[in-house]
Formats: structure tokens, sequence, C-alpha cells
């Protein structure tokens, strides 16, 4: 009698596990729970492409800086030669002496027309 008990019980657990497993797959296969999968993995798969592809143009980047340096060196592009600052003149200065300017007039026309 303990045998058959046995048996019986180890049965019933064993359709019960199988019921539960059979369920659990069943509600995965549904169509709500398979699209919200493929997005689920179209977004990671999305965020991975868009790391790789930064972590890409960072490289690029970094290489093209490098690459400009080591020809800026090359051709001796990068020594930076002593200009002259370029001059300036107001259109009403004087251009024999850039120094003085009239003080007392502080608005300009941009009439083009009134000496004619």
């Amino acid at each position: 009698m303990f045998r058959r008990t046995f048996w019986f019980s180890t049965g019933v657990a064993a359709g019960v596990w199988a019921t539960t497993k059979v369920n659990r797959k069943l509600k995965q296969l549904t169509p709500e729970n398979l699209a919200a999968s493929a997005a689920n993995k179209a977004l990671e798969a999305g965020h991975r492409i868009k790391d790789r592809a930064v972590g890409f143009a960072l490289d690029v980047r970094d290489g093209m800086a490098q690459r400009e340096a080591e020809l800026g060196e090359a051709l001796g592009i990068n020594e930076n030669p002593e200009l002259p600052a370029p001059l300036r003149y107001a259109a009403i200065e004087n251009r024999t002496n850039p120094k003085s300017v009239d003080s007392d007039r502080t608005t300009y026309s941009y009439n083009r027309n009134e000496d004619h």
C-alpha cells in the first residue's frame, strides 16, 4: 500500500510540474510577450551598436588628431611665426595719425548718401 501511495503522489507531482512548465511556456509564446521580447532585444542591440559606433568615432577622432600632429611636425606647420597684429582704422580716423579720434561725436551716421 505504501508503494502505491508513493507512486501515485510521484505521478501527481510530475503532472503538476509538467503542467506548470507547459503553462509558463505558453504564456511566453503569446503574441504580446513575443512582441515585447523582440522590442527589448532590438533596443539592447541598438544600444550596443550605438556604443560601438560612438567608440569607433572617438577612436577615429583621436587617430585623426594624432596623424594631423605628425603631419604638422613633418611639414613644420605647427610652428607659430610671430606675425604683426593687423592694423585697424575706423572710417573717420585720420590714417596718418590713428590715435586721434573725434571724441565729441559718439554716434555715426550710416547713411551713404549724405555727402552726395
